[in-house]
């Protein structure tokens, strides 16, 4: 649970939402998940921290998203997870072993960087954008709140860049007190990918047991 809540990747919140919902943020987001959705190639390269909130030292990651609509690739250390659009395969690099299984919405937007990107559109509250620098770029800086009291997480707060409409940043505050962040810390949307990129094919990964949880 810890590897895939390092990536990014994505979730719900834990206080009653009571803030009116921001137009204006909406459009900020709308704007920047279509930019994620026409693209026929984005490759994203992140670092992912995962702490306690007020803790001076981090757990972090560094690793490499590549996306087309809603098919996917994440490659970190430890782990690398194959979205085809139904089917998603998780390969566990300490062990040898790839768990295969057919997502759940909710499962997937812990995992993928483009479900993650559009949690906003349900569920949750979109606080005014404030004008913020976030990693040496001028941003939109969007807090979010679950309209659920019963979510897992607490707050998500999204840094929109204002001149390319792209995510730059994700935090993440969870119920219980553990912060996750996801820096990206480089951007391409110059690639066509095949859809074979998003699935998993096991003659590259000779011995490794395959799971099947289907």
């Amino acid at each position: 649970m810890k590897r895939l809540a390092s990536i990014l990747l994505v979730l719900s919140l834990g206080l009653a939402a009571i803030a009116q919902d921001s137009a204006q943020s909406r459009e900020i987001l709308d704007k920047t998940y279509s930019g994620y959705m026409s693209s026929n190639g984005i490759k994203l390269s992140f670092k992912s921290y995962i702490d306690e909130v007020g803790a001076t030292e981090s757990d972090s990651q560094k690793g490499e998203a590549y996306i087309k609509g809603n098919k996917f690739r994440v490659e970190m250390d430890d782990i690398n997870i194959w979205f085809d659009g139904t089917t998603q395969w998780v390969l566990l690099k300490d062990v040898d072993e790839v768990n295969i299984s057919n997502p759940t919405k909710s499962e997937l937007t812990s995992v993928s960087p483009l479900a993650m990107l559009g949690i906003y559109k349900d569920g949750y509250i979109l606080k005014n954008p404030l004008s913020k620098t976030v990693n040496g770029l001028d941003v939109y800086q969007i807090n979010m709140s679950p309209v659920a009291a019963n979510s897992d997480i607490k707050e998500i707060t999204l840094a929109i860049d204002k001149t390319k409409n792209r995510l730059v940043q994700v935090k993440l505050t969870m119920s219980n007190n553990l912060l996750y962040k996801i820096d990206i810390t480089d951007y391409n949307d110059n690639f066509k990918y095949n859809d074979s990129e998003f699935v998993f094919n096991k003659n590259n990964y000779p011995g490794v047991e395959i799971v099947d949880l289907r």
